[in-house]
């Protein structure tokens, strides 16, 4: 039996080559050649950017752009690329949450807040934006406007109806100062992607980060980044997590499966095999070729879920996760006064000011991004490298990581426990010759290398 088996696997691999030889000779069908699935193009300058979102009414104690404008030098130093600016536009006052009302309650699409200033002032915060290499963003909110907004009585068949024929908020949300469009009208449609254009066209703008952008029609989407497109190339983020979107609409969606599974895990709710759910799940699912934004906090989670500090716990865990979250695979965002430790969670319909101060995350924040902005291996989509887990001894508290292309290597190992490890690693991926990020100490690792790792410890080996 035992030589048989060498003689069938002997014949199989002969039929194998055979066939491979074949193969080689004969004109495959279009229908069996692998299309790329992305068919948008991804701006140049995005293939290393991050993310900052700026809430204006928080951002400063005065919190307009002009005041925002001054902080932009910091911003440039802290290694940002891309500002995200939360709605700009006036705030509807009918069925008004709070004293100064939600942001995503617009009012006027082509008007701006008077609480953050004039049309002039946004043109020169973008300008100056530019001036010093970063670009700005826009929040926009296509779902939904406030019910003041004058679309209601001008057009009133452009929003849809409860049973009652009345008009409705999001069905099954809190969200009691809007009313939902309805994009079975082509006109709506239309005023919609004419009033995107026009912030592309009179300010200059980038692109936009859109709001709940998986309960408007993907084909909405898709037209308005072609129109948007053939003005100038721009960033579109969405507020979603859904493959499709990256096809013809967007360049990047939310990471929102990597924020749980960081979150269970720090709160102690899960181990390691948490991630590894995500990571295989993006990696297979995904296109290389799609960014996903990784993200410890934004606006949404610091007011209605909490600080870091409440939803991660200590300094220490907050840390493994912004550090994750920078140089895993993710386009990483930082939600203003991460880099100043915030501890409050911001109020969203009042204003309530960030404590600016000096805090340990800005050094780790700044050193992480200009990592990320250098180093190739750390690149978005089809810039960057793959993920490679490594396995060690402890796999399910200590993860550990590599990201290498032809040029960079990086080998993140993270101590996801309260315990110190002394574990060992498998695999001849680990071997090298390293410069550990933050203690600049070089490293001679062999492939079966050992570490000692303190409590939350992270060590990022850059070649």
């Amino acid at each position: 039996m035992k030589n048989l088996s060498i003689i069938l696997l002997f014949l199989g691999l002969c039929a194998c080559t055979n066939i491979s030889k074949k193969t080689k000779t004969t004109n495959i069908s279009s229908n069996y050649v692998p299309q790329e699935y992305v068919k948008l193009t991804h701006p140049q300058w995005s293939k290393n950017a991050s993310f900052y979102q700026i809430n204006t009414r928080q951002f400063t104690p005065e919190g307009t752009f002009a005041a925002a404008e001054h902080q932009l030098p910091r911003l440039k130093e802290l290694g940002v690329d891309i500002l995200w600016l939360m709605p700009i536009h006036p705030i509807g006052e009918e069925n008004r949450k709070g004293s100064l009302g939600s942001p995503y309650s617009v009012k006027d699409y082509y008007g701006v807040n008077p609480e953050f200033g004039t049309l002039d002032d946004l043109k020169s915060f973008v300008n100056a934006a530019h001036e010093l290499g970063m670009y700005v963003i826009l929040d926009w909110v296509a779902n939904h406007s406030a019910w003041d907004n004058e679309l209601r009585h001008k057009h009133p068949n452009w929003y849809t109806k409860n049973s009652q024929g009345n008009f409705q908020p999001t069905p099954w949300w809190d969200w009691s100062d809007i009313i939902d469009f309805d994009y079975n009208v082509p006109e709506m449609r239309e005023y919609m992607t004419d009033a995107m254009k026009y912030w592309v066209k009179e300010v200059n703008i980038d692109g936009y980060r859109c709001d709940v952008a998986g309960f408007v029609p993907l084909d909405f989407w898709e037209n308005v980044r072609a129109e948007l497109d053939a003005i100038k190339p721009v960033f579109m983020l969405a507020e979603w997590e859904m493959r499709d979107l990256h096809a013809k609409a967007f360049d990047a969606t939310y990471a929102w499966s990597w924020q749980e599974a960081i979150h269970d895990i720090l709160s102690g709710h899960a181990d390691l095999n948490r991630l590894f759910v995500y990571y295989s799940w993006n990696e297979g699912a995904y296109p290389k070729n799609s960014y996903r934004m990784t993200y410890v906090s934004n606006h949404d989670a610091n007011s209605w879920e909490g600080t870091v500090f409440e939803r991660y716990g200590s300094e220490e865990k907050v840390a493994t996760a912004i550090v994750l979250s920078i140089v895993g695979e993710g386009m990483p965002l930082i939600y203003n006064g991460l880099e100043a430790g915030n501890i409050k969670r911001l109020e969203f319909f009042e204003k309530d000011p960030i404590e600016w101060k000096e805090h340990k995350f800005k050094p780790l924040i700044q050193k992480l991004l200009a990592l990320q902005k250098q180093n190739s291996a750390l690149w978005h989509g089809e810039y960057g490298a793959t993920m490679e887990r490594i396995y060690n001894t402890n796999p399910t508290e200590v993860f550990s990581f590599i990201r290498e292309n032809t040029k960079d290597k990086v080998f993140v190992v993270i101590n996801f426990s309260d315990k110190e490890q002394d574990i060992q690693f498998m695999g001849p991926q680990t071997a090298g010759v390293y410069t550990e990020l933050f203690s600049k100490q070089k490293a001679t690792l062999t492939e079966d290398a050992s570490l000692k790792l303190a409590p939350w410890e992270y060590r990022v080996y850059v070649r």
